[in-house]
């Protein structure tokens, strides 16, 4: 308790630091970001944001969801972006981050953030609908590009599956969906991690778990399961799945942390 007190004080001060220093109205106070992990607010969502530009071929005219919006670490570099009839909607389980954007983006008349009501193991055991069982309240064919960070990673195989034909119901014909995941491939990098951070120890036939006793604080899924889950939903692989850095295997081919999966609608047809 005296520990979070302490802690709680050391960030009220860097917040007043910041503060006159002209800080960013669309980055969230240092005490509010703590259950955006601890990368670079800024950093880690201009990074994102060139993956969704030059892997996906995000256009700023384009209507774009944002599953598990957090506390607007993507909305701050979007805002930037997006122009109408671009437009962003973002949603959250965790209220206390979607009323700080709701705050801050009021100017951005384009920008819409909303409170998902899901049970969530880490953010709110006792409220809501279980995931597996959510709606995203949105219509059929609605985004041209939705994404995802660190949503899959905290999800069960049936709260997954159900996000992922959720995905794909909203999705236009020619749309896209970014997101991140733990991947176990064939070659078995997660038994031995090799170095990495993330171990996967506990085996569950088609993921693994890095807790027993926190199986949400990080989930990574069989290759094949995602795969067939993809097509399930009627959606396909854009390229190869793109390793992250949390294995610590020498070939990741991005800058992220997690691995990277780009699908669309099956048959679908990019637009010009």
């Amino acid at each position: 308790m005296i520990g979070r007190a302490v802690e709680s004080l050391h960030l009220r001060a860097l917040d007043a630091v910041d503060a006159v220093r002209h800080r960013d109205p669309l980055v969230p106070p240092r005490r509010l970001r703590g259950f955006v992990g601890d990368s670079d607010f800024r950093s880690t969502g201009d990074e994102f944001l060139e993956l969704c530009v030059q892997l996906a071929g995000l256009r700023p005219e384009e209507r774009v969801l944002d599953v598990g919006s957090g506390i607007g670490r993507m909305a701050r570099p979007l805002a930037g972006y997006l122009r109408p009839p671009g437009a962003y909607e973002g949603f959250d389980v965790v209220p206390e981050g979607i009323a700080w954007c709701q705050g801050r983006y009021g100017t951005h008349a384009h920008f819409r953030f909303q409170v998902a009501d899901v049970r969530n193991g880490l953010y709110r055991p006792d409220a809501g609908v279980p995931a597996r069982e959510y709606t995203f309240p949105f219509g059929d064919a609605t985004f041209d590009f939705a994404f995802a960070t660190s949503v899959f990673t905290h999800l069960l195989p049936d709260e997954a599956d159900r996000y992922l034909g959720e995905m794909a119901r909203v999705l236009r014909p020619t749309g896209r969906f970014l997101a991140t995941f733990f991947v176990l491939d064939a070659s078995g990098r997660h038994r031995s991690a090799r170095g990495g951070r993330l171990t996967f120890a506990h085996e569950h036939g088609d993921h693994a778990t890095e807790s027993l006793e926190a199986p949400q604080d990080a989930v990574a899924y069989d290759e094949a399961w995602l795969r067939a889950r993809l097509d399930a939903h009627g959606l396909e692989l854009s390229g190869p799945i793109r390793l992250g850095l949390w294995s610590g295997l020498p070939d990741a081919d991005t800058q992220q942390f997690q691995d990277v999966v780009l699908a669309r609608p099956a048959g679908g047809v990019p637009a010009s």
